[in-house]
């Protein structure tokens, strides 16, 4: 490749797992889950918007966390296929700031998200009298914003902090995308206080949150034990259990990256982890969510319906009006005695 052109701020995007032979497979497969990905969590959005019945708190949380996998999977994954198709690897310092940020910001986003998710689910089965008041619209709207200004906040710092340290020699990134750990392994200088204090964010923002989450899970698990219901507790173990496989799938990757020192995986653990948590789990959040809802199979067949219906009745209008074309012509264009 020639880099004659890059200017000394550049850095070069290595890819995804460069040393894989079927480079063209695997962006093609990677393509087709952010296609799925996309197609999927813009559905759950329309549906939660559409349907007066899906107006809850906790379709509201869930189409937030739609929004934030759209715009998670979307950081990453068309630069990455840009980068591969065009043969051109180099992305900018600002770009590669952006970049970090955008991502940081939705991984923070989500976390905090899952857990007010799992905070829904608790009030709901645990507390379901004080339901309305604990879980109100206007609650609702300040939980999102302030998962949201906090992420963005807490992204900016660990965003500013690791890209202002210098760089000695190579400027590849060994990575699809300008993640931190990728930054600070190229670094030259020491950065154990910084590792510090990613340690303490992460402990914040990703260990606090989990242990909350299996907290609300086994209060809820210790109550549905004493239902008495069988077709209750068959809807919260199921509600339940939809969520418990979103947050393993994230939170494994998530801790295994970022609460170990950076000297401690390699860059295609690194990797492995990434597409984890940045592709995969934002093509199966919907598929979870989606499929193993009876509320939200039923608001997607209701639409189907609709839209089905909308297409039946413009074409029964369309061949009436051609049918009274036909006769109006057919009376004058009849013989006259």
């Amino acid at each position: 490749m020639d880099q004659t052109n890059e200017t000394s701020t550049d850095f070069i995007l290595l890819g995804l797992f460069p040393g894989f032979r079927h480079s063209t497979l695997l962006i093609l497969i990677i393509l087709l889950i952010y296609t799925t990905a996309f197609a999927g969590n813009s559905v759950l959005i329309v549906l939660i918007w559409l349907d007066s019945r899906l107006h809850t708190p906790m379709y509201f949380l869930l189409s937030q966390l739609s929004v934030i996998d759209l715009a998670y999977i979307s950081s990453t994954v068309p630069k990455t296929a840009a980068n591969y198709f065009k043969g051109k690897k180099s992305i900018s310092y600002f770009a590669c700031a952006a970049q970090m940020f955008f991502f940081l910001t939705l991984g923070l986003a989500e976390c905090i998200l899952l857990t007010l998710m799992a905070y829904d689910r608790y009030v709901a089965v645990c507390n379901p009298l004080r339901y309305a008041v604990l879980m109100s619209p206007k609650f609702c709207v300040q939980m999102a914003a302030a998962v949201w200004t906090g992420a963005a906040l807490a992204a900016l710092v660990h965003t500013i902090y690791p890209m202002h340290f210098p760089i000695c020699g190579s400027r590849e990134i060994n990575h699809y995308f300008c993640e931190m750990p990728a930054i600070l392994r190229m670094s030259c200088v020491d950065t154990s206080v910084y590792e510090m204090v990613k340690f303490v964010s992460t402990i914040v923002f990703l260990l606090v949150p989990f242990i909350l989450i299996l907290a609300s899970y086994t209060l809820i698990f210790l109550t549905v034990l004493r239902m008495n219901s069988h077709k209750g507790r068959s809807k919260a173990l199921a509600t339940c259990s939809s969520h418990l496989t979103v947050v393993s799938l994230y939170f494994g990757q998530a801790i295994f990256i970022y609460m170990a020192p950076t000297s401690s995986h390699t860059p295609e653990q690194e990797q492995v982890g990434a597409v984890l948590g940045t592709i995969v789990t934002p093509m199966l959040n919907p598929l979870i969510y989606s499929l193993r809802n009876k509320e939200v199979v039923g608001a997607l067949r209701k639409c189907m319906g609709r839209c089905c219906h909308s297409e039946n009745c413009l074409f029964l209008q369309r061949g009436a009006q051609k049918c009274s074309l036909l006769s109006f012509k057919g009376v004058h264009n009849q013989p006259k005695p």
